[in-house]
C-alpha cells in the first residue's frame, strides 16, 4: 500500500507529538522557552517542529489537545458509571492536582492567543467541547431536556474553567467551596431555566 503525502505527514506529526509528550512527561514547556530549546529536549530539530506545528504556541496547542484526549478517556469512564455530580468532581480533581499546574497555565496561555487568532487555533478550539458534551449527556440521562442539559453543561464547564483560572492567579482561594456551590445550583429547580416554565 502506498501512503499519500498527507498520510505520511500526519504520521510524522503524530510521532513527533509523541516524542514531545514523552520528553515533557505530561507537562508543558514554558511559553518563555524557545522552539530550539523544546526541540533539543525532545531530541529533534526546531525546523521539524516549525514545519509540523508552526510555532511554539502551535506546539503547546497540539500537546494540550493530546493530553486532554488522554485525560478524557479516564474521565469518560467515570461518566459511564457515575452521575453528573460525580463527573464534575472528577474533572475538578483531575485538573487541580499540583502536577497539572504547568498544563493549566499553558491552557490559559493558548486560550488567550486563540482569542486573538481563532483561525490559527481552530483545531484546539474545536476540541474544547468534549467535556461539555459528556456533561450534557449525563444531565439528559438524569432527566433534563436536551436544551436545558446543554445549557447546564456549558455553564458548569465555564465555571470550572473560571475557578481553574482563579486557582492559577490566586492559589487556595476556596475553590472547593465554589465547586460544591456549582453542584447545588445544578440541582436547584428554582434556578434560571432556558425557557419559561408553566
Amino acid at each position: 500500500m502506498i501512503l499519500s503525502s498527507t498520510e505520511r505527514t500526519g504520521d510524522a506529526r503524530e510521532r513527533l507529538l509523541t516524542r514531545l509528550l514523552d520528553a515533557f512527561d505530561g507537562t508543558l514547556p514554558s511559553p518563555e522557552v524557545s522552539l530550539r530549546e523544546v526541540a533539543a529536549r525532545a531530541g529533534t530539530s526546531h525546523a521539524l517542529l516549525r514545519y509540523h506545528f508552526g510555532s511554539l504556541p502551535g506546539v503547546l496547542a497540539a500537546m494540550l489537545e493530546a493530553l486532554r484526549s488522554r485525560d478524557n478517556e479516564a474521565l469518560f469512564e467515570v461518566a459511564r458509571q457515575g452521575t453528573f455530580d460525580d463527573f464534575v468532581v472528577a474533572i475538578w480533581r483531575a485538573y487541580t492536582r499540583p502536577e497539572q499546574l504547568s498544563r493549566i497555565r499553558g491552557f490559559f496561555h493558548v486560550v488567550g492567543l486563540a482569542a486573538y487568532s481563532p483561525e490559527e487555533f481552530r483545531e484546539f478550539i474545536d476540541s474544547l467541547g468534549d467535556l461539555t458534551k459528556m456533561l450534557a449527556s449525563l444531565a439528559e440521562r438524569e432527566g433534563l431536556d436536551a436544551e436545558e442539559a446543554l445549557t447546564l453543561a456549558t455553564v458548569t464547564v465555564a465555571a470550572i474553567r473560571g475557578l481553574l483560572l482563579q486557582e492559577v492567579l490566586t492559589p487556595g482561594a476556596h475553590s472547593e467551596d465554589a465547586v460544591a456551590l456549582i453542584l447545588r445550583m445544578s440541582k436547584d429547580p428554582s434556578g434560571p431555566r432556558t425557557h419559561p416554565g408553566p
